[in-house]
């Protein structure tokens, strides 16, 4: 077994999520992911922290890119429009590959403690929007409503992309959402 053979990380991830799959994630051990993707524990340890970061190890970019996103916007957009702008960098991070997104999906829904981490994950990011948008001069109520509906409307659109037939890009799916939302309210 290569330590540093070409690909490990992916085969890794891919290794984990069908082990995930076959057997559950707390029934699955970093050497049996390791073994399966054909290299060491000791390189898995390399990739990730640990067994759950297989599914959660992009957070950081995700946060970054929405940072970055939410910065963006110009600076007459109204809270929501920047959160937005943060949606549609999170759809380029998690959206490329629907295929991998609905297994993720699968393996956390599954399990209670992944559910947990996903949900913290997301407050995570609503946090850090929240504080952005203040620092444009949003008062704290709004950023707040904002960004936490900002995540309401990514969980309804991403559980209506990962099942969805035909073949969608997820940013279209946020906006669509998003649009529904604002309906929604207009009439509410």
């Amino acid at each position: 077994m290569g330590r540093w053979e070409p690909g490990a990380g992916g085969r890794l991830r891919e290794a984990a999520l069908a082990l995930y799959l076959e057997r559950g994630f707390e029934q699955t051990m970093v050497a049996d992911i390791a073994e399966r993707a054909g290299v060491t524990a000791r390189t898995f340890f390399r990739y990730f922290a640990d067994k759950r970061e297989v599914l959660f190890d992009g957070a950081s970019e995700l946060e970054e890119r929405s940072v970055a996103a939410l910065e963006g916007a110009p600076a007459t957009a109204s809270a929501l429009d920047a959160v937005a702008a943060a949606l549609d960098a999170v759809a380029e991070v998690v959206g490329g590959d629907r295929e991998f997104a609905r297994t993720r999906q699968t393996v956390i829904m599954a399990n209670a403690d992944l559910r947990e981490r996903e949900l913290i994950k997301l407050a995570s990011m609503s946090a850090v929007l929240a504080d952005r948008l203040r620092r444009r001069g949003i008062d704290d109520a709004e950023a707040s409503l904002a960004t936490e509906t900002g995540i309401a409307v990514f969980r309804v659109a991403y559980e209506r992309w990962i099942n969805a037939t035909e073949d969608r890009d997820l940013r279209d799916v946020i906006r669509e959402t998003l649009a529904q939302l604002r309906a929604l309210t207009a009439t509410g």
